[in-house]
């Protein structure tokens, strides 16, 4: 029972840490999470046992998120600067154990030199999720986001190889540097090589499962989900590097094969959204336990120790100090060779500025705390069970460097990298740029998930999204770019549908040819216009589109009065035109997922293409139709006010919105919400 109680404070922690975020912007997230783990932990007090079991957190929270990172990382900018990030996920990492470990035994004399380095070794990793929550906060240039991501990722084998061994020589071992060089590589190159060969063996159970025709968007997104914690525990298993292990898994199932399509289209946005909330609830649980974790590790660090209360708060500094410093120096050398390699010619001052955003922005956080908590309480020397000496002032040093660097990352690095803000001229125009992108984003959602029964309804909601984006594309003066390319791909899909049923014997030579020739005068016709000065095109799409009006207009008016039969050839002809129509949407639906054309510009197309086979089709609706499809149109604009409002709030953690901005937009929906509610 204590455990569920526990799990739904956590929860309720990170909720309340998402509306404070909200409310107070400036204020990291990650920091007030920690506030509230450290208050949760005070008033619990005895009522809630709230323990980390070091492993056990390794794979409930930290193996997810680090395949997510991994996933979704930026894989030309690690490979750009690989050398950078491997010098500053190993190179830095044994540096910061060794002057971390000296200069805390020359400090504090009883702590021995192994335990000291183990100190080291622990404060050497950055925290992946640390350092992804501040690329909000600041405008971190590329070259340091990759180095840092990359280093993250990496840097906590060679953190816990070191510390292992540190804390072996300490607890009455034997160091041997040959030994200790050979597990670190076992560990390193065996977590790499094992994380590829699983990633590639799950990226084939997916396309083998695929091909059979048994995936759904369940199975793939819990598949998924499932992945990283059977990559850490066999790597576990195996004995090499979990941690190397899921991060290897994660970036080769990132290049896995996708095929095109809405159903692909549609199982990516679930399983993004999946990921979306569950990385956000589990970097707040993450650091809401790191908060619950500090009461006990500073009030112990008082515990059976000779020195006051000022003298450990300037142990913290020191070697806080001393970390930062060690690692300025290590930044400002990388950003010196970079310069040198790529012949860039930069000022002592820019590189300087450049070293300290990497500098502070390597905030270490819960995997140091995991790794400090593995320290045994007891220890055997001589067959005579002892405490581990200064345990408990060893955590309470490793917590206090944790909470500085986190402080230091949240308030000196958004001034080192301040956000860009729009000008006041540019002002309006992005605000305008970034409100269609969130439209495009409804549009593109509502095309994944139209099916048979919803496809009309659909239609004519992607009709009135694209009306809004035209709307306010003309009102700012944003540039758009034709679609007349894509107009021309449509009717060429369309004859090459012609002409497979041709080829097929299913259509006559005669009818065959008068189809292919019919968009064959189009497909010329939109060609030349393309080599006219712009407003003859203008006027020519305007001279189009009051034809195809006034040919609807005619074939509406002629389905109301009396005709004749067709014919079985006009019916036939019909029906081909038809299935040519739904040939070139569904090449368009798989094209708009991958396309650099803006997604109205597919989304306007297709639902003129459906409204014209719609008139090949259609007989003249009766009352019930026509209120069972005006009913089907409300439920599916009530789902784009929704997707709405997600894409709003996902711009705004994004940082592409303003907090304001994002109200704005926010209460404009609600305007339509409650109009939409009004008309019923």
């Amino acid at each position: 029972m204590q455990t569920i109680t526990l799990a739904l404070v956590l929860l309720s922690a990170v909720l309340i840490s998402a509306v404070i975020a909200q409310i107070v912007p400036k204020v990291s997230s990650p920091l007030v999470q920690i506030a509230l783990g450290a208050l949760v932990a005070i008033i619990a007090d005895s009522r809630i046992i709230i323990e980390i079991e070091p492993e056990l957190f390794l794979v409930l929270f930290i193996a997810p998120l680090l395949f997510h990172e991994a996933h979704e990382a930026d894989k030309t900018s690690l490979w750009k600067n690989k050398k950078s990030m491997l010098s500053y996920a190993i190179g830095l990492v044994l540096l910061s154990a060794i002057v971390i470990g000296v200069a805390v035994h020359a400090l504090i004399p009883s702590i021995g030199l192994a335990a000291a380095l183990a100190l080291g070794a622990a404060l050497g990793p950055t925290d992946a999720v640390a350092v992804s929550s501040l690329k909000h906060d600041a405008n971190i240039p590329p070259r340091q986001q990759a180095i840092l991501q990359g280093e993250s990722l990496l840097n906590d084998a060679s953190g816990i190889v070191c510390f292992q061994f540190a804390l072996g020589v300490a607890v009455g071992g034997v160091f041997v540097a040959q030994d200790a060089i050979l597990t670190f590589l076992y560990q390193f190159i065996g977590g790499l090589v094992l994380g590829i060969v699983i990633g590639l063996i799950a990226n084939f159970a997916i396309q083998k499962v695929r091909n059979l025709g048994l995936e759904n968007t369940t199975f793939h997104v819990l598949f998924e989900v499932l992945i990283p914690f059977i990559a850490f525990l066999v790597g576990e298993h195996m004995h090499v590097s979990g941690v190397i292990n899921v991060v290897a898994c994660g970036i080769t199932m990132s290049f896995a094969k996708r095929n095109l399509g809405p159903s692909i289209s549609r199982l990516n946005i679930v399983s993004s959204s999946v990921w979306r909330v569950a990385a956000f609830a589990l970097n707040g649980i993450v650091f809401v336990l790191l908060g619950t974790q500090l009461p006990t590790a500073l009030t112990d660090g008082f515990k059976g120790i000779d020195a006051g209360p000022l003298e450990l708060i300037a142990y913290i500094l020191i070697v806080s100090i001393i970390m930062h410093s060690t690692r300025f120096v290590w930044s400002l050398l990388s950003e010196w060779r970079s310069d040198v390699e790529k012949h860039i010619k930069r000022s002592t001052k820019q590189r300087a500025r450049s070293a300290a955003i990497t500098t502070f922005a390597g905030a270490k956080g819960t995997i140091t705390l995991a790794i400090m908590f593995t320290i045994p309480t007891w220890i055997t020397i001589d067959g005579s069970l002892l405490h581990f000496p200064n345990r408990n002032l060893l955590i309470f040093i490793a917590s206090g460097v944790i909470l500085l660097s986190l402080i230091l990352a949240t308030f000196i690095v958004p001034l080192l990298a301040p956000r860009k803000l729009p000008d006041t001229i540019g002002d309006s125009k992005q605000k305008a740029q970034n409100n269609v992108a969130i439209l495009r984003n409804v549009i593109e959602n509502l095309t994944a998930q139209q099916n048979d029964d919803n496809r009309r309804a659909t239609s004519e909601v992607i009709r009135r999204y694209n009306d809004r984006i035209k709307r306010i594309v003309e009102s700012e003066n944003l540039e758009t770019i034709s679609d007349l390319h894509l107009r021309i791909k449509a009717l060429q899909w369309e004859q090459d549908y012609v002409w497979q049923r041709l080829e097929a014997e299913e259509i006559s030579f005669k009818d065959a040819y008068a189809l292919i020739a019919r968009y064959a005068r189009v497909i010329n016709m939109l060609e030349r216009s393309q080599h006219r000065l712009p407003y003859l095109t203008k006027r020519l799409r305007n001279a189009l589109n009051l034809a195809r009006r006034t040919l609807t207009r005619i074939q509406k008016m002629r389905r109301q009065l009396p005709s004749q039969t067709p014919t079985e050839t006009q019916v036939i002809n019909r029906n081909v035109h038809a299935n040519a129509i739904s040939y070139a949407i569904e090449r368009m639906e798989e094209e708009m997922t991958i396309s650099q054309l803006p997604s109205e510009a597919y989304s306007r197309l297709i639902v003129e293409y459906q409204t014209a086979r719609a008139a090949l089709l259609e007989t003249l609706p009766s009352i019930t139709s026509f209120t069972r499809r005006e009913k089907s149109i409300e439920e599916v604009l009530r789902e784009a006010l929704r997707l709405e409002l997600e894409a709003i709030q996902s711009a705004y953690e994004d940082e592409k919105l303003s907090w304001q901005q994002a109200r704005d937009l926010r209460q404009n929906v609600a305007l339509m919400q409650i109009d939409l509610n009004d008309q019923l």
